[in-house]
Order: structure tokens, then C-alpha cells, then sequence
């Protein structure tokens, strides 16, 4: 019997996605698929790392298809390591760290970091032998970046790092953390945002571990900075460019979350169609049934139109277009976030008692899809923004 095409690229016209592009998601999925669900799951629920996956996928050039080729990368754009995510998670290897570490910190100093910063980071980034978090998020800020406290000053030609962060991603598995934190300008009084690589092992950086039900191998963190010294050149950028460098990296950010989305749909998706199939219990199989057959018919026209507007919104951001680029990659992220939701609820469903137990690894991608949902921006987030920015709306917050 045929695996359902939901397992394998759905894209065929080189107007869309380029042949190179194709042979990128055949080989990400060849590679995802030798691990599969069994080894991520293993991994988490052990409370391990993917180490081999992640390494392996460094070494054959996959993590770091976003970074320049000067500095190890493949030369391409937040399109390819897009593509990278999208294919491990439906494999069942949805490695979160992608979303961090070469597209939003390798992004980030690829655009903004001196020769220096890039030539000590970038090549680790792109080969897995370095990994950097990111941390933006304040028990008190939530989706309101304007409210950030976490506060570097100047203290003769160091920085002094002070604040808090939550839900960091992958800590205790990273060399550094890229922090955004606000500095005080002198003249005016006024915060700006600002970001600085914190390595780990500072004095003053303490981490906790949150208990999460996500079954994940990459935890997620609380942070206390206090006063941690940082050198002149831990600052990535200009201190004064406020948002610019930061939403630099928030966009590629939103596009990653959206293939991490994708990635679980499609996993999903394809388990279910595959059960269906064979499942019987009357005369025919239960997928022959319209009450089944026709929800997830629905998913995947849902998670193919998701699939365009990520594409779009990679395509725009790879040109330059920041401002069409957000407006896209929003649109993107709710998308996935809203059709991976439903599809693993769906299948889940087809399988019945099937879709909770351990070993169709279904139930584990419950929690998972939220993430799409609440994270980096949450979905009631994204509508503002849409109905503000595309619709003219009123600005409701």
C-alpha cells in the first residue's frame, strides 16, 4: 500500500518551490524519517537531547541552509531552513531549536554582527557544533515587547545585564543566549531594546527548568540576570536601532513556528490517513466512511493553504521585504498554528483509543500543536495585528 503523499513534498511546480528546494525536502525527509517519532519521543520522555539527529543534520549542511556561505552556511535563505523543519517535524522529529538558534540568533548576527561576532558564531550555528537560545519573553511583559525590563548599563566599556526572562527555550543545551534587554539613553531617559550574547556559563546568569507537560527533548527556562558584566562586543548591532535589528529576527521566527506547525500537521495527517486505510471494522475500511474521510480531506487542504502563505511569507522575507514579510509571516504562523491544531485533534479521533496510547505517538502532538497557537505571538495577537495593519482597523490595545 502507497504512504499517504501527505508524508512527502506535495509541491511540484518549480513556479512554487524551485528543484533544488524539492531535492532539499527529500533529503531533510529521508534523514528525519531514519529517526522518526520512536527516537524523538525515546529522547524526551528520557529527558535527553536529540544530539545525534541535531549533529547529523549539522554535518550534511541542513541547520545552517539559512546562514551565508563566507561563514559556513548553505548560502540560502529562511525559505530552506523552513523547508529543514517542516520535513523532520512530519517525520516526528520537530526540532525546536531550529526555530532558535540558526534562524532567529544566526539570522540576527548574519545581518547585524561585526566580521567578529559572525566569524565566532555563524560556522558553529551552521554546523551544530554551537547552539544559541533566545530569550525575549518577561513574567510581566507577555506579548507586549514595549514592556521588556530587563535593563543593560554601561559600566566604564562593559554592560551590566539585569532583568528576567521566561519560556527560553533549550538552555542547558546552548553555548549562549542572545538576550533582548533595553538600554538607557542618555539623553532622552527613554528605554530602547537592545541585544546582547550572554555566553551560559556567566557569573550572575541563573536558569531553572519550567515542568511542562510538552513532551519535548528541549526544556523550556526561566532566567535571573543579575548584574551579569558583559565585554563591549557582547552588544549584536547598534544600540540604537530599536526595533529594526529585533523584529529582524521575530519574522523568521514567526515563519519557523509556522513549519513547526506544518511539520506536526502533516505528521499527523499522514498517520491517520494510513490508519484509516487499513482500519477495519465493517466490510470496507473506515476510511471509506465520509464521516471520517471528509474531516480529514479538510485538514489537508487547510494545511496546504497554510503551506503557500509560509512559502509566501519565506519568499518575501529571503527579498528584503520586512514589512510585507510580517504582515505574510503572521498570516503564516495562524495558519499553521490553527490547522495543525485541528488535524491532530482529528486524527487523534479517527484513531480512537489508538490516537492516546504511546505508540502512534499521537497524543504527545496535543500539547505540541499549542505551541503554534500561543507561541511566539499568540493567535488573538496575530488577529490585532492583521486587523490593524491589513484591514485598517482601529488599534484595539
Amino acid at each position: 500500500m502507497s504512504a499517504p503523499r501527505t508524508t512527502t513534498p506535495t509541491v511540484g511546480s518549480r513556479l512554487i518551490e524551485t528543484p533544488e528546494r524539492q531535492a532539499l525536502r527529500r533529503a531533510v525527509a529521508e534523514l528525519g524519517n531514519r529517526y522518526g517519532s520512536p527516537y524523538f519521543l525515546g529522547k524526551a520522555r528520557a529527558g535527553e537531547a536529540a544530539d545525534e539527529l541535531w549533529a547529523e543534520a549539522g554535518k550534511a549542511g541542513y541547520l545552517g541552509a539559512n546562514l551565508p556561505a563566507e561563514y559556513g552556511g548553505g548560502g540560502g535563505g529562511i525559505t530552506d531552513l523552513a523547508i529543514v523543519l517542516e520535513e523532520l517535524g512530519t517525520a516526528g522529529c520537530p526540532l525546536l531549536l531550529l526555530v532558535v538558534s540558526p534562524a532567529i540568533c544566526g539570522t540576527v548576527i548574519a545581518r547585524f554582527g561585526t566580521e567578529e561576532q559572525k566569524r565566532r558564531w555563524l560556522p558553529g550555528l551552521a554546523d551544530g557544533t554551537r547552539r544559541m537560545a533566545f530569550g525575549i519573553t518577561e513574567p510581566d511583559a507577555g506579548s507586549n515587547s514595549h514592556r521588556i525590563s530587563t535593563v543593560a548599563r554601561r559600566d566604564g566599556g562593559d554592560w551590566l545585564l539585569t532583568g528576567r526572562k521566561v519560556f527560553v527555550s533549550g538552555i542547558d543545551h546552548c553555548d549562549a543566549v542572545l538576550f533582548v534587554a533595553r538600554t538607557e539613553d542618555a539623553r532622552t531617559g527613554r528605554l530602547k531594546p537592545a541585544l546582547f550574547v550572554v555566553p551560559r556559563r556567566a557569573p550572575g546568569f541563573e536558569y531553572r527548568a519550567i515542568p511542562m507537560e510538552l513532551v519535548s527533548p528541549e526544556k523550556q527556562f526561566q532566567v535571573f540576570l543579575d548584574d551579569v558584566r558583559l565585554p563591549a562586543d557582547a552588544l549584536v548591532g547598534d544600540e540604537d536601532a530599536g526595533l529594526l535589528q529585533l523584529f529582524a529576527g521575530l519574522n523568521p521566527e514567526r515563519i519557523m513556528t509556522a513549519a513547526f506547525s506544518l511539520g506536526l500537521a502533516r505528521q499527523a495527517l499522514g498517520k491517520a490517513v494510513e490508519y484509516a486505510k487499513t482500519r477495519t471494522v465493517w466490510s470496507t475500511p473506515i476510511g471509506a466512511h465520509q464521516g471520517l474521510a471528509h474531516p480529514l480531506a479538510q485538514c489537508a487542504v487547510e494545511i496546504e493553504l497554510a503551506r503557500l502563505m509560509n512559502q509566501k511569507a519565506g519568499l518575501l522575507y529571503d527579498e528584503g521585504d520586512d514589512l510585507a514579510a510580517g504582515e505574510a509571516a503572521n498570516m503564516a504562523k495562524y495558519a499553521a498554528g490553527e490547522a495543525a491544531a485541528r488535524t491532530v485533534d482529528q486524527a487523534v479521533q479517527t484513531l480512537g483509543g489508538n490516537g492516546l496510547t504511546q505508540e502512534y505517538g499521537l497524543a504527545a502532538l496535543i500539547a505540541a500543536t499549542r505551541v503554534g497557537r500561543v507561541a511566539p505571538v499568540s493567535r488573538e495577537m496575530v488577529l490585532n495585528y492583521v486587523a490593524q495593519h491589513t484591514l485598517g482597523l482601529p488599534r484595539s490595545y
